[in-house]
């Protein structure tokens, strides 16, 4: 089996529109995805969704919705203006991942998936009842917050990370990641590295993404 070179997700963590695009143009032939990010999108709606689809016609394009509720209807919303891929919070009921996973494939075919948004409390029970509903995506978290108060990854991120993975999901990562973090996941096969002012925020944005890149293909290749 071919050894999977994990993937780079720019996500634009932008509270507006303007800032958003900027962004997405600056790095957004340097990565593999291209996150809609939540803020931005409570702020405009999946407007963004469809103006990143018109400038990268070819990339995958992901709704960070982080859906906890109407999981169809707003899949449906964000797969018409151009999404690929949408989260759901992990709290999410079974019935609205699964409206929102029906309704995503409904316009994009099996292209479209749904991902589900590791925070807070949650259980490999509930993990498997994901899979069970079709959805073999996850995105475990750092979070903003558990950074800004100091926490850092560790050896139990790690671990839950390689217990999705032997469960069969794919799992991206994300939260206070640069290039120096991604040794710490080396042997780890990650589906998706994900990064927001790591990359939008550098003094370069397009080599920063490069430099990514580079050490994914370095470690991973």
């Amino acid at each position: 089996m071919t050894k999977h070179i994990p993937n780079l997700q720019v996500a634009l963590d932008h509270s507006d529109l303007k800032g958003a695009i900027k962004a997405a143009v600056a790095v957004g032939a340097e990565v593999d995805i291209i996150e809609a990010g939540t803020v931005c999108l409570l702020q405009v709606g999946s407007e963004l969704v469809e103006v990143l689809r018109n400038l990268f016609p070819d990339k995958i394009i992901v709704a960070d919705t982080k859906c906890a509720d109407a999981g169809g209807t707003i899949a449906k919303n964000n797969a018409v203006r151009g999404a690929d891929w949408m989260t759901c919070i992990c709290s999410a009921t079974i019935p609205t991942m699964s409206a929102a996973l029906k309704a995503i494939q409904e316009v994009n075919g099996d292209k479209g998936e749904i991902q589900i948004e590791l925070y807070g409390d949650w259980t490999y029970d509930q993990a498997q009842l994901w899979l069970d509903a079709g959805i073999s995506q996850a995105i475990y978290h750092q979070s903003r917050d558990a950074l800004l108060a100091g926490e850092t990854w560790g050896e139990k991120d790690l671990n839950k990370v390689k217990k999705l993975i032997d469960m069969g999901f794919r799992v991206s990562v994300t939260g206070g990641l640069d290039v120096d973090t991604l040794k710490l996941f080396e042997g780890v096969d990650v589906y998706t590295f994900i990064a927001g002012r790591g990359i939008t925020e550098a003094e370069n944005p397009a080599q920063a993404a490069r430099e990514f890149k580079d050490e994914i293909r370095r470690i991973w290749g």
